[in-house]
């Protein structure tokens, strides 16, 4: 991939009272528990990742269905930047945690 490649992704992040910049009181046990319930529920279909993201997620994004937009190499922090450009167009990650809480990332192109 060239390092001027561009992708765009959306996530959801479940923050929790240890992340950075938090807005969050639930412990980081509780969060991982959340993140890793609503990854459940997406894989299995129970939700959509959009859908998902409005009811849940604790960054602005989740509004717009967790749409970050198109970024390059080193807009977001490192382990997010990692998992995101991994994916295939339309893969979900599992959930992963960074400075910020636990995360979910779809690839959108």
């Amino acid at each position: 991939m060239e390092k001027n490649n561009k992708i765009s992704a959306s996530h959801i992040l479940i923050m929790h009272s240890e992340s950075q910049g938090s807005r969050s009181e639930i412990s980081k046990n509780k969060a991982k528990s959340k993140i890793d319930d609503i990854h459940k529920d997406i894989v299995s279909k129970k939700i959509r990742f959009n859908d998902a993201a409005v009811k849940h997620s604790d960054c602005p994004s989740g509004k717009t269905g967790g749409s970050l937009g198109e970024f390059g190499k080193g807009a977001m922090v490192k382990e997010f930047e990692d998992i995101a450009f991994s994916l295939k167009k339309d893969q979900i990650s599992d959930p992963f945690e960074s400075d910020f809480g636990f995360h979910i990332v779809k690839r959108d192109k």
